[in-house]
């Protein structure tokens, strides 16, 4: 890990803060295609250990036939796993999908919950996709880490935790609570272009030019 203070690697997380947003100036918060609360959710479950390009191919007709909280939890087995068998784990995204929607109904009223509390509760819902949705309706509490935002924190030298969670406390030190609602959506467009899971493109990086990277964890090589 480069050796920084809190106070320089703040410092640091703002230049490159400003470097990002100048170079994915126009990304939307989420990368999902969705109408609705409930389609929101769902592609946001949908979406783990999966590209957000193939989940908008699957719901782009899913989502013509399932709408509201109820078309979801009233869906059936057998027919939703055929449905979104391209998405990987089919078969316990299905569970967790009609289970989730099953509890809003019957716990929330058949409304989406806009608590962290309350949205971990649910089947199938973590912090990542917690903090997603509630971007979505302007309440941040945290940072949304998924594997782009994982993969970045560490290669950046802003963490080396573990997992997610501690990775979001790394980072949430790191960046000012009015940024962190921009990390997600901006590390997730750096870790497309350059720096990406199977290589880290150094020589066109501009954070690399303005040596505001350190880059951890990538081998010579990949430079």
């Amino acid at each position: 890990m480069i050796k920084e203070n809190i106070i320089e690697k703040k410092l640091r997380a703002k230049k490159i803060l400003v470097l990002l947003k100048k170079n994915y100036p126009d990304v939307p918060e989420l990368f999902l295609d969705y109408t609705t609360n409930a389609q929101m959710l769902c592609s946001i479950i949908l979406s783990a250990q999966s590209t957000d390009a193939q989940i908008n191919k699957i719901t782009e007709k899913l989502f013509k036939k399932y709408r509201t909280v109820n078309d979801f939890a009233s869906a059936k087995k057998s027919v939703f796993e055929k449905e979104i068998f391209s998405a990987g784990y089919y078969r316990q995204k299905t569970k967790n999908i009609i289970l989730c929607f099953k509890k809003i109904e019957s716990d929330f009223g058949g409304k989406v919950p806009s608590s962290m509390e309350e949205l971990v509760s649910l089947p199938g819902v973590g912090r990542k996709t917690a903090n997603l949705v509630l971007l979505s309706k302007g309440n941040i509490s945290g940072i949304a880490v998924d594997t782009h935002v994982f993969r970045l924190s560490k290669r950046i030298g802003f963490s080396m935790a573990k997992n997610p969670l501690n990775a979001e406390k790394d980072l949430i030190e790191c960046f000012d609570k009015k940024e962190w609602a921009n990390i997600n959506r901006l590390f997730i467009s750096h870790g497309r272009a350059v720096c990406t899971a199977k290589k880290a493109f150094c020589s066109k990086c501009f954070l690399d030019k303005k040596k505001l990277c350190p880059k951890i964890g990538v081998h010579n090589k990949q430079c």
